[in-house]
């Protein structure tokens, strides 16, 4: 789906099962397979320990660093949704890879002169995580007819080395992305540091869901607050646990990244 995501087409949490069939032999997809099938059974375990329905959480696989022969197994594995941190390296996979097999998201930090091509590229962007930005893609969407699917990013653990808005800001960073006609904000997003243990990372996703829980009860005009992204290789499962409707998950999928 290229060029953002059109007015009418709302953002849906697509079905974990769903498989495109690109031609890979069954051998060479074993391994990601393999991986798929279990964080799948780990996500199904983590939603049953919740009270949740495996199916409303979508599973983001991480893609980064990922040759795209690796990435296309994936999708012949059953990967429907992908996510990649810079703009020129999904603009490259894509190119080479066609956009029949799988949806994109960007998952990491956006530049302001990468948005044009990020309109084109991504249905569903998780890291606005500043008004400037925010303004630039409402801008670029408009002139191009669209509106874009958005999640709002939040600096949930204030640290220095991560964007995003600050948890105290939320309620008028949200009433300001609201104002612009050409984004369509579906949620929040947020990178906590990373955790010696899973459990290390509760607080965050228990701070996370209460801000949605809140910010859901402002009822902000033009805002439809149903996606809650967060958790990693490391603590998805305790993500689920906590509220999470999108996992970005990469490694546990593809394995290490070359170093």
């Amino acid at each position: 789906m290229a060029g953002g995501v059109e007015m009418q087409k709302p953002f849906r949490l697509q079905p974990l099962g769903s498989v495109a069939t690109i031609g890979v032999r069954e051998g060479l997809v074993a391994s990601i397979k393999e991986n798929l099938e279990k964080v799948r059974e780990r996500i199904g375990r983590a939603a049953e320990r919740a009270g949740r329905r495996p199916e409303e959480i979508l599973l983001v696989a991480v893609s980064k660093m990922v040759p795209a022969d690796r990435i296309r197994e994936g999708i012949t594995a059953g990967l429907s949704v992908l996510g990649e941190n810079r703009v020129q390296e999904a603009k490259e996979k894509i190119q080479a890879l066609g956009r029949g097999g799988a949806s994109w998201h960007l998952v990491g930090h956006l530049q302001t002169n990468k948005v044009k091509d990020a309109l084109g590229l991504f249905d569903l962007i998780q890291s606005v995580d500043r008004l400037s930005l925010a303004e630039e893609l409402d801008r670029r969407a408009r002139a191009a007819g669209k509106r874009v699917d958005v999640l709002a990013q939040i600096n949930v653990a204030a640290e220095t080395s991560k964007s995003g808005f600050a948890p105290d800001e939320l309620r008028s960073a949200l009433e300001a992305l609201a104002r612009l006609e050409g984004l369509r904000v579906r949620g929040l997003m947020a990178i906590p540091p990373e955790p010696q243990e899973p459990e290390d990372s509760r607080p965050y996703f228990k701070t996370m869901r209460t801000l949605l829980e809140t910010a859901r009860g402002w009822r902000i005009p033009g805002l439809d607050l149903d996606a809650l992204s967060m958790g990693m290789s490391a603590d998805f499962e305790i993500a689920i646990e906590e509220g999470a409707t999108i996992v970005r998950v990469g490694t546990a999928i593809f394995g290490p990244r070359p170093a």
